[in-house]
């Protein structure tokens, strides 16, 4: 697997692990979305040595003619580009269906064309919805509650039946909710922490109830890099998650006490999910992951959380960062 190709390496987890890869000795190309600004994403703000040993190619993960053509040469396909915003999946269903389901449909015909030796397709914990068992396995089934979940769901099964039909090696990684430097501030992690260095005291949020299992990223890159070495796990589903349940009202106490600050929680109706989409609970066996890819989360439990949110915070009150944010807005 000496040249991989990375859909979606502009964005958080894709430029984190485009970086990792890198450094680990891999020749990577890097699939980012066309804009009239030439803005590769994150991958603008990596370090020079990293960048100058970045292949870039620049496409819309929506056109097939540009999939195949990013995608000839590589050994291995690690398929991260999608739209992932719950709030904006209400506002545009039809971009999700396009993006998530035809564009996976375009990578998944490129390499069984092309014959790549590995196609690692990236899932989401959404897909389960409100868990009806904890901790969640692979075998929990499967609850399309937002238009973003339910084209999470239609890509997940075009990737196994591209295995089924066509023996195409595909292992499907789905990863719980990642967080760490650069995520968008549209997730509740960054909304809470560019709030509070704001000098915001009333924290805007939606529900606050729901429980979460949070992974640092550098846990999901490391799991990805598993995945990509492993020659196991074809045809399968495999959660990438810290098996650590929170509550989001327990992780803003638990970010506010490593802030020194004092917040209060306001419910913000436009951040609020219809009642019946919401996702009240999600925990992460990860038991799979360990077994059949020896990964394990080095950011697991309370204290991983803690670890993994105080280098978040770090990153997040650089100046150079913060500015990149429009933090006095709500982010669809």
């Amino acid at each position: 697997m000496d040249k991989v190709l990375i859909t979606g390496a502009d964005g958080f987890i894709g430029s984190h692990l485009t970086e990792s890869l890198v450094r680990e000795g891999y020749s990577v190309r890097a699939f980012v979305m066309y804009n009239s600004f030439n803005s590769w994403g994150w991958l603008d703000h990596v370090s020079t040595e990293i960048r100058e040993n970045i292949e870039i190619f620049v496409g819309d993960i929506r056109d097939p003619r540009g999939v195949n053509e990013a995608m000839r040469g590589c050994d291995a396909v690690l398929h991260l580009a999608a739209l992932i915003a719950i709030p904006y999946s209400y506002h545009s269903p039809d971009t999700y269906i396009d993006t998530n389901v035809k564009g996976t449909l375009n990578v998944l015909q490129s390499a069984r064309e092309l014959g790549v030796k590995r196609v690692i397709h990236t899932s989401t914990s959404e897909v389960y919805g409100t868990a009806r068992f904890v901790p969640i396995t692979e075998e929990h089934p499967l609850q399309g509650q937002s238009p973003y979940s339910a084209s999470k769901i239609g890509a997940d099964q075009l990737a196994y039946s591209f295995y089924s039909s066509f023996d195409l090696p595909v292992v499907i990684a789905r990863p719980f909710n990642t967080y760490g430097p650069r995520q968008s501030a549209r997730a509740v992690i960054p909304t809470v922490i560019t709030q509070i260095v704001n000098g915001i005291k009333e924290i805007k949020l939606g529900a606050t109830t729901p429980t979460r299992d949070f992974s640092y990223v550098q846990d999901t890159v490391d799991a990805f890099t598993a995945t990509l070495r492993s020659d196991k796990g074809l045809g399968e589903v495999v959660n990438f998650g810290s098996n650590f349940e929170i509550s989001i009202a327990d992780v803003v106490a638990l970010i506010a006490e490593q802030m020194n600050e004092k917040v209060n929680i306001t419910s913000d109706f436009e951040r609020l999910r219809p009642p019946n989409s919401e996702v009240e609970r999600l925990w992460a066996d990860n038991s799979k992951a360990k077994e059949l890819l020896g990964w394990s989360p080095k950011y697991a439990g309370r204290d991983g959380l803690a670890r993994g949110l105080q280098e978040t915070i770090n990153w997040f009150t650089q100046p150079e960062n913060l500015q990149r944010y429009k933090s006095d807005i709500y982010n669809l």
